[in-house]
C-alpha cells in the first residue's frame, strides 16, 4: 500500500503569485552576491602588480658618447678638455690627425648615456635610450649622437646607441632677458640603440620560481602562497619571509614556466598595509594608511605670535623757516595673537583615519603644524602607527 507525499507541505503557499515573489527574491539576493562579489574583487590586486618574477628584470647600461650638429650651443673645449680629447680620440679613428692644430668649435658636447636593457632582449632588438650633457653645452637641440658603446654593469658591451637626439626643452634669449622651458640639456632618442648581446637566462629550465612582494608584509606573503595553492589545489607554493614566495613547478607545467607565471600573476589577492604615516618635513605633505588608530587623546594647539610694524614718518619745519631740520621720527605697532581662540579638542579611542583627519581639521590648523601635532601624539604613545620623515 503507498501513500503519496506531497513535497510541500501545506504551510507553505504554492499559489503564482507566492512563486513569482520567491523568484523575485532569490533574483535580489544573487544580484546582492554579484555586488558583494565585484566589490571584493575591485578591493583585491594581481599579483603581478604587487610582486615580481625571478629573472625578469631590467639591466641598466651606462656610456660615453659626443654629440655632434649643435648650434653653437655645445662644450667651450677650454674648460671641457674631456670634450677636447674625446674630439681628437674619434677624428684620429676616423684618418684626421688634429692634436697640432687648435679646436675652437662650439657644435660638440660631451654627453653621458643611459638605457634599461628589458628582460629577455633578444640580438637585433632596439631599445630607447637617454642623452644628458657631462659639460658646459647650454643645448642639445639639432644634435646627432655618434656611435656609442653602452656597458653592463661588468663591463661589457650590450648595446650601441646613435641616432639624433630629441629635445623637450628649450632655451632662447638677449642681453637682458633669457626664457628657458623644460631641460634643454637632455634629450631621449627612441629606439635609439640596438642590442649585441643577450643576457643569458633559461627560463623554461627552472623547477623553482621565486616571487618577491614590491612591499614585504607577512601577512600578504602568505595570502599570495594561499591564493596560489588554491588556483592549482596542490601545496605548491609557501611563503618563506615577509619578501618572498617559493613556487615549485608542477609536472604539468615543465618546460612551461611562461605559462605558469602566465596563470599566477593574473590571481587577485589583497594586500596587507601596516599602519603607517609618512611625512615630508620638505613640502609638508602627510600621508595616512588605512590602519592608521589614535587612542583617546585631548589636542590643544596655540601659537604665540608677535608682529611688529615699522612705520616711520617724516617731520620738518614750516616753510621759508631759518629753524629746525628735517628728521625721520619712528612709529612702531606690536601685535600679539596667543592663540586664545584655540580650543582644546578630543579625539576619541580607535577612531578610523577618516575621524583622525576630521579631528584634526577641526583644530583649524595647517599640514605643518599638523606634523608636529603627529609627532607628538606619537610621543605620548596614543598613536598606533609607523611614522617615517622622508
Amino acid at each position: 500500500m503507498t501513500r503519496d507525499v506531497n513535497p510541500f507541505p501545506a504551510r507553505f503557499d504554492r499559489s503564482p503569485g507566492a512563486r513569482r515573489a520567491a523568484t523575485a527574491l532569490t533574483a535580489a539576493l544573487a544580484a546582492l552576491w554579484l555586488v558583494f562579489a565585484a566589490a571584493s574583487a575591485d578591493a583585491a590586486s594581481r599579483i603581478k602588480d604587487i610582486a615580481d618574477f625571478e629573472g625578469v628584470r631590467d639591466n641598466p647600461l651606462v656610456g660615453y658618447g659626443l654629440v655632434v650638429g649643435l648650434n653653437g650651443t655645445g662644450d667651450k673645449l677650454t674648460n671641457a678638455g674631456f670634450t677636447r680629447q674625446s674630439l681628437i680620440g674619434m677624428l684620429e679613428r676616423l684618418g684626421v690627425n688634429t692634436r697640432d692644430d687648435p679646436l675652437k668649435t662650439k657644435n660638440v658636447a660631451a654627453v653621458m648615456v643611459t638605457a634599461n636593457l628589458p628582460p629577455f632582449a633578444r640580438q637585433g632588438t632596439y631599445i630607447d635610450v637617454t642623452v644628458s650633457a657631462l659639460g658646459d653645452a647650454t643645448s642639445l637641440l639639432g644634435g646627432t649622437l655618434l656611435v656609442t658603446p653602452l656597458l653592463g654593469a661588468d663591463g661589457e658591451v650590450y648595446a650601441v646607441g646613435q641616432g639624433p637626439v630629441a629635445v623637450a626643452g628649450f632655451s632662447a634669449g638677449g642681453a637682458a632677458e633669457t626664457v628657458t622651458k623644460g631641460i634643454p640639456t637632455s634629450a631621449r632618442i627612441s629606439n635609439g640603440a640596438v642590442v649585441e648581446r643577450e643576457i643569458p637566462f633559461d627560463l623554461a629550465s627552472l623547477t623553482t620560481v621565486n616571487i618577491a612582494l614590491r612591499n614585504p608584509d607577512f601577512t600578504t606573503s602568505q595570502r599570495v602562497a594561499e591564493a596560489i595553492n588554491g588556483y592549482f589545489k596542490s601545496p605548491i607554493a609557501r611563503s618563506l619571509d615577509p619578501t618572498t614566495i617559493s613556487v615549485v613547478v608542477p609536472k604539468d607545467k615543465a618546460g612551461d614556466v611562461a605559462g605558469l607565471m602566465t596563470e599566477i600573476e593574473q590571481l587577485r589577492v589583497e594586500p596587507d598595509q601596516i599602519a603607517r604615516i609618512v611625512i615630508d618635513e620638505r613640502s609638508g605633505v602627510i600621508v595616512m594608511g588605512d590602519n592608521v588608530r589614535i587612542s583617546t587623546v585631548a589636542i590643544a594647539q596655540g601659537n604665540l605670535t608677535i608682529r611688529v610694524t615699522e612705520t616711520p614718518q617724516v617731520s620738518q619745519p614750516s616753510p621759508f623757516s631759518n629753524t629746525g631740520t628735517t628728521v625721520t621720527v619712528p612709529r612702531t605697532q606690536i601685535n600679539v595673537d596667543e592663540g586664545q581662540g584655540k580650543k582644546l579638542a578630543v579625539v576619541k579611542d580607535g577612531v578610523s583615519l577618516q575621524e583622525l583627519v576630521n579631528g584634526l581639521n577641526a583644530l583649524g590648523i595647517g599640514p605643518r603644524d599638523m606634523i608636529t601635532i603627529l609627532q607628538a601624539i606619537k610621543a605620548a604613545g596614543a598613536l598606533q602607527a609607523e611614522i617615517q620623515v622622508m
